[in-house]
């Protein structure tokens, strides 16, 4: 499947049991509710889905459970977040082989690579499949920067196609279009950031809380791809304080609580992370609980 680079794409969370392993049935609810939401495709296991705390195995299991519920109606994209470039190419090898349609590549993690062996790293790992690649830009979380001029060094790779953009600096999003075009899919990745991005021509958006609130939120991105920015921005002002969470540290812990409050879905986490308690738990809960309510009184 030819990935559309448009509309949105959460950021699955990886539903899990009181012991800490895989909720497949749980899992598939989750996918079937964001289908029969409008989403345009899913992410398996990025952040928000604890890649880097599952298996080997864990998360072939995942890969297979949602190929199997999704069926070809939207895209399947997988992270890949590894260690080694060995390790890198042999998951995008395993994630082609189970029949996914496109990879968001982290940069290797634990090591803060320079621009030689960021490029070198990302050309290894679009040359071991022929899925199509979003590039992962989080220099944040990660360390690594994919400037504009990295980038450049990769467009002579056919299968890197897009790149999720969470540098939080909205220029970006300019310099990048204005560079390459239609060459590449500039995809925000900064929940609190969509319309904003939105505005300057972004059409896609792998979002952490759409988990939560996947209606709303793609009700959100078709208003502001249309232009209507008066009816966007009020969807946008009752979202926002839900969507802030997106951006911290504990993003998993919040985007999972939320979902509980909203589906009844387990909120559980893979240890070192730990479950919210007390006031920041609560402060979730409420922030959470106002956001339903400002968009009821919406009409949302």
């Amino acid at each position: 499947m030819t990935i559309q680079w448009q509309g949105v794409f959460p950021a699955v969370t990886t539903k899990l049991k009181p012991d800490f392993t895989l909720d497949l049935d749980a899992i598939r609810a989750g996918l079937e509710r964001l289908v029969e939401n409008g989403v345009a495709g899913v992410v398996m296991m990025g952040m928000v889905g604890e890649n880097a705390q599952l298996s080997a195995d864990e998360k072939l299991t995942v890969l297979r459970t949602a190929k199997e519920t999704l069926k070809g109606r939207v895209p399947l994209v997988s992270g890949l977040g590894e260690t080694s470039t060995e390790k890198a190419v042999a998951y995008a090898r395993q994630a082609e082989d189970i029949g996914v349609d496109g990879l968001m590549v982290f940069p290797g993690l634990t090591y803060k690579s320079d621009a030689r062996e960021t490029i070198r790293f990302y050309k290894d790992v679009a040359r071991a499949s022929k899925l199509e690649i979003l590039l992962y830009n989080n220099p944040r979380g990660y360390g690594v920067d994919l400037t504009p001029d990295v980038v450049a060094e990769l467009m002579d790779e056919p299968t890197i196609v897009a790149l999720k953009e969470e540098s939080y600096d909205t220029t970006r999003v300019t310099d990048l279009i204005s560079r390459f075009g239609d060459r590449l899919n500039v995809v925000c990745g900064v929940d609190d950031l969509i319309l904003e991005s939105a505005a300057l021509g972004v059409k896609a958006w792998v979002s952490g809380m759409a988990n939560a609130l996947p209606r709303e939120s793609v009700a959100l991105l078709d208003l502001a791809v249309k232009g209507d920015f008066v009816r966007a921005r009020e969807l946008y002002a009752a979202l926002t304080p839900l969507f802030h969470l997106d951006t911290v540290v504990k993003l998993v812990q919040h985007i999972k609580l939320a979902e509980h409050i909203i589906t009844g879905s387990a909120e559980t986490v893979k240890p070192p992370r730990l479950n919210l308690e007390g006031p920041e738990r609560e402060q979730t809960i409420a922030i959470t609980k106002k956001t339903l309510a400002d968009l009821k009184a919406l009409g949302a």
